[in-house]
């Protein structure tokens, strides 16, 4: 069952990271990939919510499988974050891939940290 949790997560995930990465990169004329940067924070604070709610007993291990594996597995991408920092190298970019790599990271932690203190927040 968790198979099909996990596919009907990412069968949404993965078509929305598309929609909302196109989205706001077209609002954006710089080398930066903010549409990555976008969808990759985003999950980072979804997925906080969900294991701050899953440690706080009100998020059953199904729907932490449906939208943390599925879901945020799909709609999150770190294959094309690191794709779009070596192509940013490649393209004499330095700045923007160095800005890339230390913004995702630090924006993805603390969006998460943010989730999980939200959640412990509302259900504790």
């Amino acid at each position: 069952m968790s198979f099909l949790y996990v596919a009907l997560g990412a069968a949404v995930g993965a078509p929305l990271r598309y929609l909302l990465d196109r989205a706001v990169q077209a609002r954006h004329d710089s080398l930066f990939p903010w549409g990555t940067f976008a969808v990759n924070v985003t999950g980072s604070l979804i997925l906080g919510v969900l294991i701050g709610g899953a440690t706080a007993g009100v998020v059953p291990g199904a729907l932490g499988t449906l939208l943390g594996t599925g879901f945020c597995g799909a709609l999150t991408t770190y294959s094309t974050f690191g794709y779009e920092t070596v192509r940013l190298v490649e393209e004499k970019a330095a700045f923007y891939a160095v800005a890339n790599a230390v913004a995702s990271v630090a924006a993805g932690l603390g969006a998460a940290f943010i989730g999980i203190t939200v959640a412990q927040a509302i259900w504790s």
